[in-house]
C-alpha cells in the first residue's frame, strides 16, 4: 500500500514536471495577443500601449494580431482554441458579456479561459453626429427619425457590442428607426461619421473628442451617469430622459484555460507592474479611461460574471429576446 501510493506521487510529480519547468523557463519567444476587433478601437488600443511597455520587462516581442469579426466572437474563438502554454492571449472585454445575449458563441467566456487581469475600465459612449447636419440636440435628431423612419444610419461594432445595443436601446426609448450600419469597430464607425458616409454613431470617448475638437462631428450626448470632466458641456442621456443608459467598457487580458498558474502569475505580476506605472496611467487618462486597482485574475472574473447579468437586463430593456449561451 505504502510502496503504492510512494509510486503514484513520483507519477504526479514526473507528470507535473513540464509544467513547472514551462513556467520556470517563460516566456523564450515571442507572445501573441488576440485582439477581436479592428486596429484603433477601444480594445486595440491599450493593448498595443501594454504591450509595447510590457515586452521591455519580459525581455520578449509581444506582437498584437487583429482578428474582427462576430462582434468579437471570430477573435475569442481563435484564442481559446490556442495551446494553454502562454504564447497566446487574449483582449477580452465587455463585449464578451454582451454577445452571450445575442449571437451564438461556442465557448464560454469565464470558464474557458484563465483570467490574467483587467488593463483599463471605461471610457464612456457618447452620441456623435456629422457636424454638418442640423441637429443641436438629440430632441432635434429624434424627432426628425420619428418623422422620417430608416432615413437615419448610425455605425456600429457588430450585433451585439456596446454601440449597436445603445442604438437598440434608443430605438426602443425614443421609439426610432435608426439604422444600424456595422463596421469592424467603433473607431472605424466614428470616422466614417466625420466622412459623412452615415449620420452618427455612439463612439467611445476616445474616439469621439478628437474628432469633434476638429469640428467633424458633434456630441449630443454621453451614455454614462455622470457627465465627463472635460467635456462638461455635453449632457447625460439620462438627464435627456433616457434612464439607465450605461454604456462604459473595459478591457482585459485572460489566456486558454488550463494554461499553468505560475504563467497566470507572472503575467498579471507584470501587467500590473505597467498598468500602476506613470506613462501607463496619463496615456490611459488621456484617453478618459481608468486603471484598475487590486488588479487579480479573480476580480477579471467577477466583472465579467456581473457585466453577463447587467447585460441580459439590456438586452430585454432593449427589446431582445436574450440567447440561451451555446458551447
Amino acid at each position: 500500500m505504502t510502496r503504492a501510493l510512494g509510486v503514484g506521487i513520483v507519477a504526479a510529480l514526473i507528470a507535473a514536471a513540464p509544467v513547472a519547468a514551462q513556467a520556470q523557463d517563460y516566456p523564450t519567444r515571442a507572445i501573441t495577443i488576440v485582439v477581436p476587433f479592428a486596429p484603433g478601437g477601444l480594445t486595440d488600443v491599450p493593448v498595443r500601449v501594454l504591450s509595447a511597455m510590457m515586452q521591455e520587462r519580459i525581455g520578449q516581442n509581444i506582437v498584437i494580431e487583429n482578428k474582427p469579426g462576430g462582434s468579437g466572437v471570430v477573435g475569442g474563438t481563435y484564442a481559446v482554441r490556442a495551446a494553454p502554454d502562454g504564447y497566446t492571449l487574449f483582449a477580452n472585454s465587455i463585449a464578451d458579456a454582451q454577445n452571450l445575449h445575442y449571437i451564438p458563441v461556442p465557448y464560454n467566456a469565464v470558464d474557458d479561459f484563465a483570467m490574467i487581469g483587467l488593463i483599463v475600465e471605461g471610457p464612456p459612449l457618447v452620441l456623435i453626429i456629422d457636424a454638418k447636419l442640423s441637429y443641436k440636440s438629440l430632441a432635434e435628431l429624434l424627432a426628425d427619425a420619428r418623422a422620417n423612419p430608416k432615413k437615419i444610419s448610425f455605425g456600429t461594432s457588430g450585433p451585439a457590442t456596446s454601440p449597436a445595443i445603445a442604438l437598440t436601446q434608443l430605438n426602443s426609448l425614443g421609439k426610432t428607426e435608426i439604422v444600424g450600419v456595422p463596421y469592424h469597430g467603433s473607431g472605424e464607425a466614428a470616422r466614417n461619421v466625420a466622412a459623412g458616409l452615415i449620420e452618427g454613431a455612439f463612439a467611445f470617448y476616445a474616439q469621439a473628442k478628437p474628432l469633434a475638437d476638429d469640428g467633424k462631428v458633434r456630441a449630443l450626448a454621453v451614455a454614462a451617469p455622470q457627465r465627463i470632466a472635460s467635456w462638461a458641456d455635453v449632457p447625460t442621456m439620462q438627464e435627456l430622459g433616457f434612464p439607465n443608459f450605461d454604456y462604459s467598457g473595459f478591457v482585459g487580458l485572460a489566456a486558454p484555460a488550463k494554461t499553468a498558474p505560475a504563467i497566470i502569475a507572472f503575467l498579471n505580476k507584470e501587467l500590473n507592474a505597467v498598468v500602476q506605472s506613470r506613462p501607463f496611467r496619463e496615456r490611459m487618462e488621456a484617453l478618459g479611461m481608468t486603471v484598475p486597482a487590486d488588479n487579480t485574475p479573480d476580480k477579471l472574473a467577477d466583472v465579467l460574471r456581473r457585466e453577463t447579468v447587467r447585460q441580459a437586463a439590456l438586452a430585454k430593456l432593449s427589446g431582445h429576446a436574450p440567447l440561451a449561451p451555446q458551447r
